[in-house]
């Protein structure tokens, strides 16, 4: 029972209001674009009036990303899981401490995120807002990148992800509670329940645990919001059975995108049942 109030401790505050699902939107455009061919990105920023500023493939874990500028705003996209060495970024699941933020955190996404960092230090600038976006894999590093960018002063305007895995633990996400993110999530997505709950963990509370507010995409108008420990429990539903294409469909950015256009006009949110009790106490 004591490790469940200390989680409880952790969930940031519900803020009950609609999000800006044009927001998400063009945040979601710039996540999948970055998964676009080298060749054919430039001119896909074009046609949405963004400035291509730099690309870059970075050889150690062949993760991609881009920087573009619209307005004054700065938006860094980071590509999703895309080859064998980006599999191996998202399987060293391994907590460290990061001596630069002080909290442990993934260790192949923090490789990741530090090498996108300092390849980007020369094209950023401190006096404009920034963004960071991405999906799956880059969703987790433009987290932890969100973590750099505000320790080092820049003005970090929002991190918005698509299927992020979790990047740190209970102690990391308090530490970074109040960060500008907003997780987007569908509901059969697997991807945003992993590295999943170990309870050889439990004891000293190192367990995986999600950082921000965590927004669910539900058919046609409706939405969700959840966080913390009402967030984790909403994986044992789905994590007790084997994925199926539903799922891996579920993760896909196309249907991020179809579901955030059913929300542009008219976006209604809902509460989340978990229908999940502990100890007889409804997390609902």
């Amino acid at each position: 029972m004591k490790w469940i109030l200390s989680l409880l401790v952790v969930c940031s505050a519900w803020v009950n209001a609609t999000p800006s699902f044009s927001i998400i939107k063009q945040q979601a455009q710039l996540a999948n674009a970055a998964y676009a061919p080298a060749e054919e990105l430039a001119a896909i920023l074009k046609a949405d009036n963004f400035e291509l500023v730099k690309h870059k493939l970075l050889p150690a874990t062949q993760v991609s990303y881009f920087l573009t500028h619209v307005n004054g705003v700065q938006t860094v996209a980071i590509r999703g899981t895309a080859n064998v060495q980006n599999v191996m970024v998202d399987l060293d699941v391994n907590l460290k401490q990061d001596t630069q933020l002080g909290i442990q955190v993934h260790q192949g996404f923090s490789s990741a995120a530090l090498a996108v960092y300092h390849d980007l230090q020369s094209s950023i600038k401190k006096d404009q807002p920034i963004q960071t976006t991405g999906h799956s894999l880059g969703g987790a590093v433009a987290l932890l990148l969100g973590m750099y960018l505000k320790q080092e002063g820049y003005q970090l305007a929002s991190i918005i992800t698509f299927g992020q895995p979790k990047v740190t633990n209970v102690g990391g996400a308090q530490q970074y509670s109040n960060l500008p993110l907003t997780r987007v999530v569908t509901t059969e997505d697997i991807v945003p329940l992993v590295p999943p709950l170990s309870p050889f963990q439990l004891k000293e509370l190192d367990i995986y645990w999600h950082n921000g507010e965590e927004l669910i995409l539900m058919d046609g108008e409706q939405f969700a919001l959840t966080n913390g420990l009402k967030s984790m429990m909403r994986a044992t539903k789905i994590v007790s059975v084997l994925p199926s294409e539903k799922n891996l469909n579920a993760h896909k950015m196309t249907t991020y995108l179809n579901l955030i256009n059913t929300k542009l006009e008219n976006a209604k949110q809902v509460p989340y049942k978990t229908g999940i009790s502990i100890f007889g106490l409804s997390l609902d």
